[in-house]
């Protein structure tokens, strides 16, 4: 038999889904089956988010073709995913499975924070790639203009920019909740809701308004060519191009949007969600961070050529950085 370790513990130190009641805990030192599953489960979620976007981050610093302000914003969103899987999944993997219990509460504060900007930035980073998209579609002429190498440099520091600030503004009024009890309970709810609504339903409204004016502006052009000898060809493209449009959001809806409507619900009507829908409901939003790699770069042949080429371990046999991608 394992030696058993009882550990008390209120509510403070909890997971937030817990009621506000004293719990004794029963902590074996061996962990049991449905841990070690969990463990491996996640891991292997890790590893192929970690893969994927190391897949995405050599190919555009390697291969000069993909040196365009467009890859640019895929480049910032990898470097997001990645920290995800390399920072975020960790963490929450032991967050969920010993809920903080051998971690201090200022440490399980921290690692949210983290956890929140690293999440943030990813969804930023997506709505800034919607943003390119819109002006690449919409506004062909003027798009190398209006979306420079300057342009994309704020793109990109606003996608990070905000979500550190939002989180830690989060992070200080928690902690200052915790000397002023229940007379800071206003600030903590305000800072939350701001907190969701710039880090999630601000980017996706504006994501689905530009998806949508994306979708009308192809299928504008496509019936303006009709009859023509490119009409058959551009139809072809219009239907890929809805068929694209459609996954994007239908991946980033079915990831995120159960999540920030749970915590909203939380938090709005004083809901007590169980434990198991809340972390069930986290793991499926940061799955986002492993789909996005196969949505934003495999739809492009040539990411996959450059994905061959490294995976093939070509890339070390030469200098390959000005080869032709196909």
């Amino acid at each position: 038999m394992a030696p058993e370790v009882t550990v008390e513990h209120t509510y403070e130190d909890l997971h937030l889904s817990h009621k506000r009641l004293n719990v004794s805990y029963t902590l074996t030192s061996s962990p049991s089956t449905v841990c070690v599953l969990l463990y491996v489960f996640i891991c292997s979620l890790s590893v192929v988010t970690i893969c994927g976007n190391l897949l995405v981050l050599i190919s555009i610093i390697y291969f000069k073709q993909l040196h365009t302000p467009t890859n640019s914003l895929i480049l910032s969103l990898a470097v997001a995913d990645l920290l995800v899987g390399v920072v975020v999944f960790p963490l929450s993997m032991e967050f969920s499975i010993s809920s903080c219990l051998y971690s201090r509460h200022l440490f399980c504060r921290v690692c949210q924070t983290i956890e929140v900007t690293l999440c943030a930035a990813s969804i930023l980073n997506l709505c800034c790639i919607s943003i390119d998209r819109y002006y690449a579609v919409c506004h062909p002429l003027t798009y190398r203009i209006k979306i420079n190498v300057h342009v994309v440099v704020i793109m990109i520091l606003v996608s990070w920019s905000v979500p550190v600030v939002v989180a830690i503004g989060h992070l200080m009024a928690g902690l200052n909740k915790d000397k002023c009890k229940e007379k800071c309970f206003i600030d903590v709810q305000l800072a939350t809701i701001l907190g969701l609504f710039s880090s999630f339903y601000l980017p996706m409204i504006l994501m689905l308004c530009i998806y949508l004016k994306i979708f009308l502006v192809a299928q504008r052009q496509v019936r303006s060519i009709q009859g023509t000898k490119s009409g058959a060809t551009a139809s072809k493209m219009e239907r890929k191009a809805t068929k694209t449009l459609a996954i994007v959001m239908g991946v980033f809806l079915m990831c995120w949007f159960p999540y920030f409507l749970c915590v909203s619900i939380q938090l709005l009507n004083d809901v007590s969600v169980p434990v198991a829908v809340f972390e069930n409901l986290g793991w499926l939003a940061l799955s986002n961070s492993m789909l996005n790699p196969f949505i934003y770069a495999f739809f492009y042949s040539w990411f996959r050529s450059a994905f061959r080429m490294i995976i093939s371990r070509k890339i070390f046999q030469g200098d390959f950085s000005n080869t032709k991608l196909l």
